[in-house]
């Protein structure tokens, strides 16, 4: 009975029309009838020359994987809760360990048949991303990380193969055995594996220019890949063109990571400066639709080129950033409205901004830095410290009527003057 209720509530776009069982991996003929890659092999091998929905003469016995189907299916297989035993196969097991070494195998001998291995991909790809389990399945697979990570040193691939690879690198990465061995598969050709990354950043996808953001990101843990990182310009001049071209919030969350992961040096913050960095994240933090937490990437990244002197000139330049700060302090967590802080004392203390000292004023900014001490978030010496020359600032700018700034501060500080002690 149970059975028959789960049969009856599989939508029949799932359905391989020759076995009637639910796809674990669609393939379209060029009639444009979708059906299970073992049924239609079977069929084919058999000697049919025909497609058996519509009976059509096949012009060409050749299939290409239904990727958006494939996914649709596991999407409809984990929304309907845990699969029972008899179905659980038709998901969980979507790949074997068979097709795994025979994948490792193709790309070993750098084989040309770029078919088998986007089937092998794409069905490895939608294993990992099905379960945690899954992912570290795959990634146990001993030379399964090389291997793949050879494809894109490489470069030669069909971007196809490339984004396929791309997102297995992706939905694998945070295991911390794949870290090790990625950083070992790429060390040595790291600037082919960089210059594939911004092929794919180029040209690629949108969630493929996401997920390969985010394997930079994961490679990026230690000085000699940071540098390398780092030191490839058109590689940073890519990532920095989609903050600009790009709205999706997905894609500037990876890519504002990756550049926190690089910017570790002073000519790598002032290149990034020279990019035009500050203007974009002026924009995120001045939108009203950006998200929390990619608001906060946006204030630590601003904090970090901060610490130089062209990052303090382009943020007092850029008329919006300081404003867009002040108004994100309190809003965001305790970290992020930390870097607001450093970011205001960069402009207005270390810079000596007039026109940013105006619009930290204009904007509540004085409010704002007592309410961030009164909070207990400037617990550390050195925020506190921040603060407490901020307020010293705007109380000196604030106090000539030639300025033409004067808020009241005498007044704030007067009522809080237990906040200041030190």
């Amino acid at each position: 009975m149970v059975r028959g209720e789960l049969y009856i509530t599989v939508p029949n776009l799932f359905r391989c029309p020759i076995s009637m069982d639910v796809m674990r991996s669609p393939v379209s003929l060029c009639t444009g009838v979708t059906y299970d890659r073992a049924s239609i092999q079977r069929w084919l091998d058999s000697g049919h020359d025909t497609c058996p929905a519509t009976m059509q003469t096949l012009p060409s016995k050749d299939f290409i994987p239904n990727l958006t189907l494939r996914r649709l299916i596991n999407l409809w297989a984990q929304s309907h809760g845990p699969p029972s035993p008899s179905s659980s196969a038709s998901f969980r097991s979507v790949v074997s360990e068979q097709q795994v070494r025979a994948l490792i195998q193709q790309l070993e001998n750098e084989n040309d048949n770029a078919k088998v291995v986007v089937d092998y991909l794409t069905a490895i790809v939608d294993f990992a991303s099905f379960s945690d389990e899954n992912r570290r399945v795959v990634a146990s697979f001993d030379g399964f990380v090389s291997a793949i990570t050879g494809v894109l040193c490489r470069g030669s691939a069909r971007m196809e193969v490339l984004e396929l690879v791309i997102g297995v690198l992706d939905s694998i990465s945070s295991e911390n055995s794949v870290k090790a061995q990625l950083h070992a598969s790429v060390s040595k050709r790291i600037q082919s594996f960089l210059s594939t990354i911004r092929l794919i950043l180029r040209n690629g996808s949108r969630k493929s220019k996401i997920e390969s953001a985010r394997v930079l990101s994961s490679i990026a843990h230690d000085a000699e890949s940071k540098r390398a990182i780092a030191e490839n310009s058109d590689l940073l001049r890519e990532l920095i063109h989609h903050l600009g071209s790009d709205s999706d919030f997905a894609l500037h969350d990876a890519v504002f990571s990756c550049l926190i992961a690089v910017s570790v040096t002073r000519s790598t913050k002032a290149e990034l400066v020279g990019f035009g960095l500050v203007g974009l994240l002026a924009t995120t933090l001045s939108s009203r639709n950006s998200p929390k937490l990619v608001a906060e990437k946006a204030l630590r990244l601003l904090a970090v080129v901060s610490t130089t002197a062209e990052g303090r000139s382009a943020i007092g330049e850029d008329g919006r950033c300081a404003a867009a700060v002040v108004e994100r302090l309190m809003k965001v967590s305790r970290a992020a409205t930390e870097d607001g802080v450093a970011v205001v004392w960069s402009v207005c203390c270390v810079l000596g901004e007039k026109k940013t000292r105006e619009a930290v004023v204009s904007n509540n900014g004085v409010g704002k830095i007592l309410m961030v001490m009164q909070s207990g978030y400037s617990e550390g010496h050195q925020v506190r410290s921040m603060c407490l020359a901020l307020l010293r600032v705007l109380r000196i700018g604030s106090s000539s009527s030639s300025d033409g700034f004067g808020f009241g501060i005498e007044s704030y500080v007067s009522k809080t003057t237990h906040i200041m002690r030190c």
